[in-house]
């Protein structure tokens, strides 16, 4: 049997959840907009781009809106998102994950993240173990998102061909 010589991990809901951080930002542009919204509603965010997102955040409100105005809206969403992913720290990460990525290390086991998130580094930063990932792919490095297996494929590449971060 061939050895394992590399792995590749997603982010969210792998190495941490950074899913209520979002509720939490799409819920404050919510509620400045005077749009209803509830933790079932944002179930129908999940796994959706956030301008996907903006339009049926909108849409809860029945709410029209220009391209430019639109953009503004997810700036300031995103930048609400990144005040509270800021402030992750080492306890957000999930249950025996660093534990596992120190076991693959120490057995000579590449590690890669590939996630379609633009802001993986400053959570990997946070939690502490940014170090633990020889390869970090985001989705500031791809052209189409999940489903797509581009961030995995890039990170395989990545990986075998040395060029790390």
């Amino acid at each position: 049997m061939e050895k394992i010589r590399g792995v590749i991990f997603d982010l969210d809901g792998v190495i941490c959840n950074t899913a209520k951080y979002h509720y939490l930002a799409w819920k404050n542009l919510a509620d400045k907009l005077g749009i209803p919204f509830t933790e079932s509603d944002n179930e129908r965010l999940k796994g959706v781009s956030r301008s996907e997102s903006l339009d049926i955040l909108l849409s809860l409100g029945n709410i029209k809106a220009r391209p430019q105005q639109k953009s503004a809206w997810m700036a300031e969403k995103n930048a609400r998102y990144l005040e509270y992913a800021g402030k992750m720290t080492e306890e957000e990460i999930l249950p025996g994950v660093k534990e596992f990525l120190e076991g693959l290390r120490k057995n000579g086991v590449k590690t890669a993240l590939g996630s379609a998130s633009k802001n993986a580094g400053i959570i990997l930063e946070g939690l502490r173990i940014k170090d633990c990932f020889d390869v970090i792919v985001d989705g500031t490095m791809v052209q189409r998102p999940k489903p797509d297996p581009e961030v995995f494929l890039t990170a395989v590449v990545l990986q075998t061909d040395g060029s790390g971060r």
